[in-house]
């Protein structure tokens, strides 16, 4: 029985770990830029978009062009958050390989 009880304790550490890291995870801010920096953004680590920059050379093209930017440098900066994110979680499950997008089932 005291296996199971080891085993218990040693799960509610970790889960304890894992909401730590993603609270960690929250407060991490990426950037992710496009079209070699005339758009750039700046995303938390709960995806919340805080800022957009339109250089002043962007601003000169059409709106179209200037959407895509946006849209570009937003996923940059997800597969950015996405590698942050996965960093983070490894440095508390021990190299566990867990996805960026991994929850807790409890």
């Amino acid at each position: 029985m005291t296996n199971f009880s080891d085993m218990l304790s040693k799960a509610k550490a970790m889960q304890d770990k894992m909401k730590e890291a993603q609270e960690q995870i929250k407060k991490i801010e990426v950037e992710g830029e496009s079209g070699g920096n005339l758009v750039k953004v700046i995303l938390t680590g709960d995806y919340e978009l805080k800022s957009i920059i339109i250089s002043e050379e962007a601003k000169k093209e059409n709106q179209e062009i200037i959407n895509d930017l946006i849209i570009a440098a937003y996923n940059n900066a997800k597969e950015n958050l996405k590698k942050k994110s996965a960093e983070e979680l490894s440095k508390v499950a021990g190299g566990l390989n867990l996805p960026s997008d991994f929850k807790l089932p409890f």
